[in-house]
């Protein structure tokens, strides 16, 4: 027997040929298999969900089970887990930052066997696939604004959302376990070079943020949190992630955002060592790989870049038209410095902890 199951991206179809091997459905045995990943909840479980998860559902016939956290919580439970040896949860994205830092190789499984079958796959981009973890996708954190809130030309930089006077209305700004983000774009908006951001000046950024901190009516520290004040106009700007963003924006909410105020970020898929589930994990992370329509699809709705350059293909042109181009990459988009972060995570985190209180 044999399922077809239509997708329809915008204007653009894309179908998914899920085929059944010896013309049967799966075994009934199989329908009992689970596998069990962390996601951020809201809109991007949905999507995951709608077009990731039930897809390989059923082709494989292993249920996927996912768990609403946060970021910080689920590196959290993660390390408990491993140990306590008492591990529930199989896989969680984590961020392309973290995944090479000493914490999170203490967690995470090896996958350089696994690797080896992509290294030859063209189609994928090169770091696609790393024994620290496999690549989800791409997106960034930037500036996202209410359009309807200002008259005259709209906010376009780190430096506009600290103008209250040209820009007035609440500010909204992440508060969990990284906040390198928000140091850099108050050193941004303080006239420091995109090219001279790193290392970090944390003092001069705290001094910064302290003019700003008044007009800040939320420190989200959740995705689906990060939107609710711009549907309850609670704030004008803030700076959030573009995946919720462009789910906002697909409500049909005022929203806009600017890519000359952005950060380039990832996450990474990681399988946590002593996973009950391990094989359905790989699974799971393998049909991802495998599939650029299933890609293409889920990078559609939350305005994410696949590590797949079929899946990118794919995607309608007016999505991709509002995705951050390569003119943006090369003149405005920070590429954060990873190794730098890593190596002050806790330092950072403590100065952070000291003036958010």
């Amino acid at each position: 027997m044999k399922m077809m199951t239509a997708i329809r991206l915008g204007g653009t179809a894309v179908l998914i040929a899920i085929c059944f091997l010896g013309g049967r459905e799966p075994r009934a045995a199989a329908a009992a298999e689970t596998v069990v990943i962390a996601t951020t909840g809201g809109a991007y479980d949905v999507a995951l969900r709608k077009w990731w998860f039930d897809p390989f559902t059923a082709k494989t016939g292993i249920k996927v089970v996912s768990v609403a956290a946060t970021n910080a919580e689920m590196r959290a439970k993660a390390a408990a887990m491993v140990k306590t040896g008492n591990v529930s949860w199989d896989l969680y994205p984590d961020g392309e930052i973290q995944v090479s830092s000493k914490e999170h190789l203490a967690v995470s499984e090896p996958l350089d066997s696994f690797c080896g079958q992509f290294k030859d796959h063209d189609d994928l981009v090169s770091d696609t696939c790393l024994p620290t973890g496999v690549r989800l996708f791409s997106t960034a954190t930037l500036m996202a604004y209410d359009p309807h809130a200002f008259t005259g030309a709209p906010p376009a930089t780190w430096g506009d959302m600290w103008n209250l006077q040209a820009f007035p209305g609440g500010r909204a700004l992440p508060n969990f376990d990284d906040p390198w983000r928000v140091m850099a774009a108050a050193l941004l908006a303080d006239g420091v070079k995109r090219e001279n951001l790193f290392p970090l000046d944390v003092g001069r950024a705290l001094k910064k943020l302290d003019e700003l901190r008044p007009a800040v009516s939320l420190w989200w520290k959740t995705g689906d949190q990060s939107v609710q004040g711009f549907r309850q106009k609670d704030y004008s700007i803030g700076q959030i992630w573009l995946t919720r963003a462009s789910a906002l924006k697909a409500e049909g909410r005022s929203i806009a955002w600017s890519n000359k105020a952005a950060f380039l970020v990832g996450d990474r898929l990681t399988i946590i060592k002593g996973a009950p589930n391990r094989d359905n994990a790989l699974k799971l992370i393998a049909f991802w790989l495998n599939s650029p329509e299933v890609q293409a699809a889920v990078c559609a709705e939350l305005f994410c870049t696949p590590p797949s350059r079929a899946a990118i293909a794919l995607m309608p042109q007016e999505v991709r038209n509002q995705m951050p181009s390569a003119d943006d990459l090369r003149d405005n988009i920070v590429v954060p410095d990873a190794e730098w972060i890593n190596a002050h995570a806790s330092e950072l985190l403590q100065e952070w902890n000291n003036w958010i209180r």
